[in-house]
This record gives structure tokens, sequence and C-alpha cells, in this order.
């Protein structure tokens, strides 16, 4: 089987600011590009952090009301002050979580989930940036067509990976949704069958209705 990369989904054109870009810089840029976060990079185009539209909006909302009418507001403990956060390496949340071009979906996913972002930049060996992963990015395996799932379970995983004939089993797809029907000679065999069906790029849930086959005495 083939599994669908970082490489495959991320976005090779990144808009990015470098560390010293300043508050209204970050805010054109994000604008003009109709993005909500950027990556941040040094000069050697590392990534340092993302910068976001929350940060900007958590720098506003340090500045004193223009009314007078609101206490003053209070910052985390061990933030910058509203007045020191005017550059990208001081609004940017930091270290940047970042992915590898050759990791597959469920990497990036699991690395997106635990580190609570909504992108993750994508570095080379070299750990300069060659790219963004979103998670819109990650989701478009689930935009494949229920054919082509089809075809690659019957296909790759019946029959080169498990040696199968297509005709033992029954293969259906819907919406992503995969009816497995039909017998197998070995027990232990359904639990891989239905494991490595549930790891096609695109399959949402998997139904089983496998029975066995004693071997005959």
């Amino acid at each position: 089987m083939e599994h669908r990369t970082v490489n495959d989904l991320m976005t090779r054109a990144v808009v990015r600011v470098r560390d010293d870009a300043t508050f209204k810089k970050i805010a054109r840029v994000m604008a003009d590009n109709d993005v909500t976060a950027l990556p941040v990079v040094d000069e050697d185009e590392h990534p340092v952090g993302v910068v976001s539209e929350a940060d900007l909006v958590g720098k506003q909302a340090g500045q004193p009301d223009p009314a007078g009418l609101l206490p003053a507001h209070e910052p985390r403990a061990g933030s910058r002050t509203p007045g020191e956060a005017a550059t990208a390496d001081e609004l940017m949340t930091s270290p940047a979580v970042v992915a590898r071009p050759e990791w597959n979906v469920v990497e990036a996913a699991r690395v997106m989930a635990d580190g609570h972002v909504k992108r993750l930049p994508v570095v080379n060996e070299a750990g300069r940036l060659v790219g963004i992963l979103s998670r819109a990015d990650l989701l478009r395996v689930f935009l494949r067509r229920d054919s082509a799932i089809q075809e690659e379970i019957t296909r790759d995983v019946l029959e080169r990976t498990l040696g199968l004939a297509a005709r033992q089993l029954n293969v259906q797809v819907r919406d992503g949704c995969v009816t497995l029907r039909g017998e197998v000679e070995q027990p232990h065999l359904v639990p891989v069958v239905e494991r490595l069906v549930q790891s096609v790029d695109g399959v949402v849930k998997v139904r089983s209705h496998l029975d066995t086959t004693p071997r005959a005495a």
C-alpha cells in the first residue's frame, strides 16, 4: 500500500515572515495573502515559531482602553507587556512544532493533536522550511473516491499483501465506510484484514462481517 505523505499534501509556496518583522508587517502579510498564521523563520530559513491572528489580537487586548472604561489588562506570568511585543520573535509561539515531508498522515495528525496546533511547518533534513501542512490538507485524504478506495483494498490489501483471491471477499465502500463480507480460512487473518483495511487512506470506518472456514481434516 502506498500511503499519502506530508510531501503529497503540503503547500509548497509558503508565506512566511522573518523573526524581525514588525507587527504591522505581519498584519499586512496576513491580509494580503488571506492567511491566519505565518511561520517565522531566521536568516537561514529555519522555522523558529508561528505567529497567528490570535497573537496579534492578544497584543491589542493588552493595550489601554481608549475610552478609559476597562481595567488594565494583566499579562500572563512570564509574558512580555504589550509595549514590548512588537516583532515576530516577540509575538510568536515558539518553538515551532514541525513535520517532515516523509511522514504519513497519521504521524502528522498525531503531532498536530499532541501539540494542539492547527498547522505544521514542514522542514527538510537541514531544518529549512519547505512547506506547510494544515488540518484541511490532512482531511484531503478523505476526499478520495469510493471506487479508488475499493480498488486499493482489493488489489493492494487482499491480493498483493495477504494473497487472498478477490472472489473470497466482497468489498463495498460508501462515503468512505467499508463493508467486508466473505470467508477466510485462518481465524487470525480476520483482525489482520480489518486493521489493514482501516489503514487505507480515505477509509472512515470498517464494518466487518467476515466468517472463518475451518480447514478440512
